[in-house]
């Protein structure tokens, strides 16, 4: 790590910043840029020039990857943080923890930064900072699968920026909120954190990245609850958001659109949807793979369905939100193949089933027989023979269903002929 108390220090001028920019390797100019810091000067100009100097500095680092020295960098501008107002400094901390933030594998390293830096803004009370960085923790640490101290972070966090009123911070860490909620599969919780971010919105202008994430979890959470028409808008939105900014949380957009698609029985929408103007810019593993799901889907063939899964895993199996309902989707599709196939028997051989359905015989057991017990068809496994034994639907007796009728209505009777009793008694 180079100290930028280690060099004679370079004028704080437009020219030196030129120097430094114009050497010819990196770590030259990255060493020119902190002797730039090192000058004592604190006059407008120089406090200018020197937040022109971090800037530099901090693209250059995280090109050359330098995690630990942007890290490193934070710590020794503390005192130069003191000269000059606290929404600049606000604005370079933010900018160094994203910086970090696109070195891959650094997650461990952001986590300990901001905590480092929610304990130097207490100290300094520094309130607007402390909070926003401490969003950032509290995000960092539900990526890292670390919910309950994400949880307990939030829930201060929130009592406080309520009782400010800061309509912009809260839209976030409600957003995050609901986010963590959904993690943890509670579903009345996401619902609510969500309904609060966009009460919140509501009253002020929102940014469209902001406004985008807010349609993304909409429709997760519309998804969810297997309302795939509602979620299809929300995603829609969303993609129209991201796309026009070009972030790349477009193609997930695009493809939770796809998979409403497949969720509604409209897989042949898909290709359409891939090659228009806006999914052609987007072509890529995540769309194949929805691609292949939808063909699937289409030809209703477990085999290319499985193929599907096996080939795109990162895009499928990886993806939470696209597992959980592809896979209640091969569950239907495999429940509706098997009742296709079993029912001109009333014997059949499991393996002969699993040879039908190209899947593997042990598979095919256990499905049938959670299908027997959900009540899917009636049914016997007889496993010392290797056989479904399938039951003709035992026809309901209508003498059953008509002596109910004349019970209750005795019962209806007897009721009225009491009350009727009672007031000549009376």
């Amino acid at each position: 790590v180079i100290s930028i108390f280690s060099a004679s220090y370079l004028p704080a001028t437009t020219d030196s910043i030129a120097q430094a920019l114009e050497a010819k390797d990196a770590s030259e100019s990255i060493s020119m840029l902190y002797r730039v810091l090192e000058n004592p000067s604190a006059s407008p100009e120089a406090l200018r020039i020197k937040e022109q100097a971090i800037s530099n500095l901090t693209e250059l680092l995280t090109q050359e990857k330098k995690a630990e020295d942007l890290r490193s960098l934070l710590t020794q501008l503390r005192p130069f943080f003191s000269l000059i107002p606290k929404a600049k400094t606000a604005k370079i901390v933010r900018g160094i923890i994203d910086a970090v933030a696109k070195i891959p594998g650094t997650s461990d390293l952001q986590i300990s930064l901001c905590k480092e830096m929610v304990e130097w803004t207490r100290a300094e009370k520094r309130t607007f900072l402390r909070q926003r960085v401490e969003a950032r923790l509290a995000a960092l640490l539900m990526e890292n699968k670390e919910y309950s101290e994400a949880l307990t972070l939030l829930s201060s966090l929130i009592k406080e920026v309520r009782r400010l009123d800061d309509k912009l911070l809260l839209v976030d860490i409600d957003l995050l909120e609901s986010k963590l909620h959904f993690s943890l599969r509670n579903l009345p919780k996401a619902k609510a954190a969500l309904t609060a971010a966009r009460t919140a919105a509501n009253a002020i202008y929102v940014p469209p990245a902001q406004q985008g994430t807010i349609d993304l979890q909409s429709g997760i959470l519309h998804a969810e609850e297997k309302d795939y028409k509602t979620a299809y808008s929300y995603f829609f939105e969303a993609f129209e958001a991201f796309n026009a900014l070009e972030d790349p949380r477009a193609v997930f957009s695009l493809k939770y659109m796809l998979l409403c698609k497949i969720m509604v029985s409209q897989a042949d929408d898909v290709s359409g949807i891939i090659s228009s103007k806006a999914g052609l810019q987007y072509v890529g593993p995540d769309l194949d793979a929805m691609k292949a799901v939808a063909d699937a889907h289409s030809k209703r063939s477990l085999k290319f369905f499985e193929t599907a899964l096996r080939d795109y895993r990162a895009q499928l199996e990886e993806d939470p939100i696209v597992h959980r309902h592809l896979s209640s989707l091969y569950d239907t599709l495999l429940e509706q193949n098997l009742c296709r196939l079993i029912e001109p028997y009333s014997r059949v051989e499991i393996a002969h089933v699993a040879e039908m359905i190209e899947l593997p015989v042990d598979h095919v057991e256990k499905k049938l027989s959670q299908m027997i017990l959900d009540k899917k068809f009636a049914g016997t496994l007889d496993q010392g023979a290797g056989c479904l034994v399938i039951f003709d639907d035992p026809k309901p007796d209508a003498i059953f269903p008509a002596t109910l009728e004349t019970i209750a209505n005795v019962g209806k009777v007897v009721d009225s002929l009491y009350v009727r009793s009672a007031r000549i008694m009376a």
